[in-house]
């Protein structure tokens, strides 16, 4: 099979293989380890015990393997979402959404260190329409009617407070569940929201 085609539609709207979906936990694996540019085919390739060939077959660039790796990542945030663009109550969309991002940060540590600051990586999504759009449908659901400046700063507040808290070296010894906790009680003050 060959590598997904560039989309402009949406985030992880190309279906996976079980093949391509193991490629891309060893490659997030090394990246996280390694970094992008410190990753490899032959890396990949050693760690699932298959060829370099093999993992070309499946992803022709390290970019669509970078692209990929993200898309399925953030894809799993797809249908909060969309339930939260459904929901009539914006309290309620905000409250929905705002949970599952924290629990995909949380759920996600590792991860997300390499995601956020990966330069590499931060310059495909860049780039990349399907990541830029799924990122305006999040900021617009987390904001709501009001664009103003308070507004778009509290959801800039709340992202920066989101993703470098789970990978802050303080809260690497911090048990999931209270980490969420504390997350979601700070997420909803900044957002003004109850609880």
């Amino acid at each position: 099979m060959a590598s997904p085609e560039p989309s402009t539609g949406e985030l992880g709207e190309t279906p996976l293989s079980a093949t391509q979906d193991r490629i891309l936990s060893a490659a997030l694996e090394l990246f996280g380890e390694h970094g992008v540019n410190g990753t490899s085919y032959q890396m990949v390739a050693d760690t699932l015990g298959v060829t370099k060939a093999a993992i070309y077959h499946q992803f022709k660039t390290k970019d669509d393997i970078v692209i990929a790796v993200t898309e399925r990542e953030l894809s799993k945030l797809g249908d909060a979402l969309a339930a939260a663009e459904a929901e009539k109550s914006h309290t309620k969309a905000r409250e929905l959404l705002l949970n599952a991002v924290v629990d995909h940060a949380v759920e996600h540590r590792r991860a997300a260190s390499t995601l956020q600051f990966d330069p590499v990586i931060v310059r495909l999504l860049a780039a990349h329409k399907p990541f830029q759009l799924f990122v305006e449908r999040l900021y617009r659901a987390l904001i709501g009617d009001d664009t103003g400046p308070e507004a778009r700063l509290d959801v800039a507040i709340l992202s920066s407070t989101i993703g470098g808290t789970v990978v802050h070296p303080l809260a690497a010894d911090i048990d999931e569940e209270t980490l969420r906790a504390r997350l979601l009680h700070t997420a909803r003050r900044i957002l003004g929201l109850s609880g």
